[in-house]
């Protein structure tokens, strides 16, 4: 997804590095692997890490707190701006490369966790970059949803399917390198209300809301579909559990708003640290309970 933190860039440079990789894990102690986007990495929640700083890869995001749970050893490469082709290409950021993340998954790996495919064709960073301006020339209607109305037809839902067969790619290529590991498809949380409106957080016309919650309904289903398809991977449900945490939520929020926040850390119209701990865990729970 978009993320709009370049200043962390100059605020974070102190941070300590940790390594991209680790050894095989000792007898009887888990490896984990988590792949995947900004709302995996977590850009501007502390602390940050430097391998590399332009991925807005936090120390305390849910693949951390996962690992601490579980007991496990774990290698996190998620990187913001990340889409599914990032997953067997490097990344290029605003400091410092990313390497392909199938370069962390290997043979003795025993969980890979992935959130992937909002920023595929553009889909998070179109809404975001488009919507907010439409709301002055129509604050109580749809004039984001009928901006991307092409002959009838929703131009935006319309690339949906090849999201879901992109991401069913990758959970493939997840089977090949780390043939023995349990795979875990992570769904995105919820971003807005299903119904109220809070612009001050959210700044789009009143009747795009509900557009926008079923342009991410269908992302969701999309990647739900994908596992499906898979067979071998499981779907985590994060829409649903985070009922009541969207971004106008206030204190009880998972989700940041349309401002970068320093306290509490978070990108615009990303997880918290308390989202990344609510949706750690959802995960965990779904491991221990399948």
């Amino acid at each position: 997804m978009r993320t709009a933190f370049l200043a962390v860039v100059t605020v974070a440079a102190a941070a300590i590095a940790l390594p991209a990789s680790t050894p095989p894990a000792h007898a009887g102690v888990l490896n984990y692997v988590a792949l995947g986007d900004s709302y995996t990495s977590g850009p501007l929640i502390p602390q940050q890490r430097s391998d590399p700083l332009g991925c807005g890869r936090s120390k305390s995001n849910y693949p951390a707190i996962l690992a601490s749970r579980l007991g496990a050893q774990y290698t996190d490469v998620s990187c913001a701006g990340a889409s599914t082709v990032q997953m067997a290409y490097a990344q290029p950021t605003v400091s410092g490369t990313n390497a392909a993340q199938f370069k962390a998954l290997e043979t003795y790996t025993d969980l890979v966790t992935v959130g992937i495919g909002g920023n595929d064709f553009a889909l998070f960073r179109t809404l975001i970059d488009t919507c907010p301006l439409l709301r002055a020339s129509n604050s109580t209607g749809n004039p984001c949803e009928r901006r991307f109305a092409v002959n009838g037809a929703d131009s935006i839902k319309a690339g949906i399917p090849k999201i879901s067969q992109r991401v069913k790619e990758v959970l493939s290529g997840i089977h090949v390198r780390s043939p023995k590991a349990r795979v875990y498809a992570i769904g995105y949380p919820r971003i807005l209300p299903p119904s109220g409106y809070c612009p001050n957080q959210l700044p789009f016309a009143d009747g795009d809301y509900a557009w926008l919650n079923s342009v991410e309904e269908a992302l969701n289903g999309a990647i739900a579909d994908a596992v499906k398809a898979d067979g071998k991977s499981s779907y985590v449900d994060l829409y649903g559990p985070s009922l009541g945490h969207d971004a106008c939520a206030g204190t009880a929020a998972w989700i940041n708003g349309q401002n970068d926040s320093w306290s509490p850390g978070a990108a615009a119209y990303h997880p918290f640290l308390v989202g990344m701990s609510g949706m750690a865990d959802v995960v965990y729970q779904q491991i221990m309970h399948p």
